[in-house]
Formats: structure tokens, sequence, C-alpha cells
């Protein structure tokens, strides 16, 4: 198994700050987020339990960075976030049926930056990382050049706000 899985869902998108694009079957959400103790605390304060996996997990003085977020949606469920992140870039695969976020770090020396990496994994990786998220139904009704597609719009999108 590879990650960190936790019991806790991600952040969900502020949808005021996110760029929706569809793409039948998925829906591909952009945004710049930042992250720190208190925006945790925003999402989760209410969720003792969650709180608690949070505190558990989170360096000195809390998790604080921020970056662009590539958030990738079927069915109303995000199963995939590619977290292009300053400090501490990773990505999430986010099993709906197990209920579990799994956040795998991202290895920028053997990867290279991790914008070009994600554009990558959008193009030629898209169905097997959303079969390992636990959407394989999903993966296996996409069309071939949807990868592609979904990339050359995040890129161009990333170029628009001044992100690549």
């Amino acid at each position: 198994m590879v990650g960190t899985t936790y019991n806790v869902p991600p952040v969900p998108p502020d949808e005021a700050s996110t760029d929706w694009f569809d793409f039948a079957p998925l829906r591909v959400g952009i945004e710049y987020r930042k992250v720190d103790p208190a925006a945790l605390a925003d999402v989760y304060g209410d969720n003792a339990e969650h709180m608690a996996e949070i505190d558990e997990h989170s360096p000195e003085g809390g998790f604080s960075d921020e970056g662009i977020s590539v958030h990738v949606v079927a069915d109303g469920h995000e199963y995939l976030r590619f977290d292009a992140f300053v400090d501490d870039p990773h990505y999430h695969y986010i099993d709906k049926e197990a209920g579990t976020n799994t956040i795998v770090e991202f290895d920028q020396v053997a990867h290279g930056p991790v914008k070009p990496w994600v554009l990558t994994q959008l193009r030629s990786r898209l169905p097997e990382m959303l079969s390992h998220a636990g959407a394989a139904a999903v993966a296996e009704s996409l069309a071939l050049e949807l990868g592609e597609q979904i990339s050359q719009q995040v890129e161009k999108h990333l170029q628009a706000i001044g992100e690549m």
C-alpha cells in the first residue's frame, strides 16, 4: 500500500475559489488554496475525532501550506486530488466506499517539479489512479483521449492564472 490512509476526508473544494471543467463522466476543479491550522479547525472543529487525527499527524505548529489543487470528481464524489503545494506537494486517493483518504507524499527528487508530473498523471495514468481510489467503473468508462483533453485544459488554465 502506498501513502498514509486516514479516516478524515479532505477539506472540500472552496466553490468560490474553484474553476470547474466538465469532461463527462468527470468534473475537474482547479483551486488555489491556503491551508493552515485555523482553516482546518474551521472545517473539522465540530468533529473531535477528525481533529484528533489531524493533530496526531500534523507537524509541530500545525500544517500550513498553499498552492494549486486539482480535484477529480465523478458522480459527485472527489476520488483524486493533486495538491501541488509549495512546501509539501502530495496527492490523495479518496475511496468513497471505504470512507478513507490516502495521502501520498510527492517525491520531487524522483519525479521533478510537481505540476508537470500532475499533467502527466492526468494524461497517462488517470484510469489506473481512479481504479485505485475505488472508482473502477468510472475508470472503465473513460474514453482513451479523455486524459489528454483534461491534461491540456488543466495546463491551459494554469498558464492563464500564472501557475505554469
